[in-house]
């Protein structure tokens, strides 16, 4: 009798320990904090540790040399009273929402593409691909020796470029300033699209074909909304290297003409490494990520990303 029923007992067990959550440090499960440890040190030394001492530069007067002096909320009424501070949130606002309504169609639609089984896309997917591997320096430097009002392409059509001179209009100068940045990001942003494409189940496309439905039907019916999580990451990417940008106004306009491209990244720049002003600087620092880190959460908030949920958790 004992011998018959033993298996009968360990099977029971053995279904127990099955459905029993694995304890924090067995060795199952999820990975414990330690795993965790090296990058929360590694984030708190470089991003919170500087955003710390940049706040407190804030509120204080400095050239580069000697001791921080205390100035209170001096700094912080100096930009409210600053036309070209004000000017400078406006136009980065201004290229953030031109960068995001040009390059995420683009990216969509090349994602959607490049996801796909066409005749030699692995070939034109990597050729496109190449503006991703170079810096933005290099980029910048690129496109400026190709518009040179003097020996570039404009120079040379100037019946569509007229004088030729992009960077002496700000309407010109901007949309160089887009077209730039779209022409380096954009393949960063198809990535995106494409993985995500790839994920879709075919058992969709399949039943829409059932149902008759054509290639630009399924595109908006599936494709789009299955996007959506991406969506909404790829724009919160763009939003925040939009009102970072800072590179490509340095090599390509210097903030020209005049102050008319001058963002408030550059701007930063300009206070603090031209005027010395490091404690203006800082304001505007910090001041950026305020802008960012709430447009990205009104963002978030209002496209319900926060409240999406993966069948997958992870480890």
């Amino acid at each position: 009798m004992t011998t018959a029923t033993a298996p009968a007992v360990d099977s029971e067990k053995t279904t127990r320990n099955r459905r029993r959550p694995a304890r924090p440090g067995t060795g199952a499960g999820r990975p414990g904090f330690a795993w965790a440890a090296p990058a929360a040190v590694f984030f708190g030394l470089f991003a919170l540790v500087p955003l710390l001492l940049v706040v407190v530069l804030s509120f204080t007067r400095w050239n580069g040399l000697g001791s921080p002096e205390f100035a209170g909320l001096e700094n912080w009424n100096k930009l409210l009273d600053d036309p070209v501070m004000v000017k400078s949130l406006w136009l980065s606002l201004v290229l953030t929402v031109l960068g995001v309504l040009v390059q995420t169609p683009l990216s969509i639609l090349l994602g959607v593409w490049a996801a796909g089984h066409q005749r030699n896309r692995a070939v034109l997917s990597a050729i496109y691909f190449v503006p991703l591997l170079l810096s933005i320096t290099a980029v910048s430097v690129l496109w400026r020796a190709l518009l040179d009002p003097n020996f570039g392409i404009p120079s040379q059509a100037t019946w569509l470029f007229g004088d030729g001179n992009l960077f002496g209009v700000q309407t010109s100068a901007l949309g160089v300033l887009v077209l730039v940045s779209t022409w380096q990001f954009t393949p960063l942003h198809t990535l995106l699209y494409q993985g995500a494409t790839r994920a879709i189940p075919q058992v969709l496309y399949q039943a829409a074909q059932i149902d008759g439905a054509g290639r630009v039907r399924q595109f908006f019916h599936i494709t789009l909304p299955q996007l959506r999580n991406t969506v909404v990451t790829s724009t919160i990417l763009m939003v925040v290297g939009g009102l970072t940008t800072f590179d490509t106004v340095l090599i390509l306009t210097q903030g020209g003409p005049g102050t008319d491209t001058t963002n408030s990244a550059y701007y930063m720049y300009q206070k603090a490494f031209k005027s010395f002003d490091f404690g203006t600087a800082s304001a505007i620092a910090l001041l950026l990520v305020l802008v960012a880190s709430l447009v990205s959460l009104v963002m978030v908030r209002l496209s319900g990303y926060d409240k999406m949920r993966s069948t997958m958790e992870g480890v």
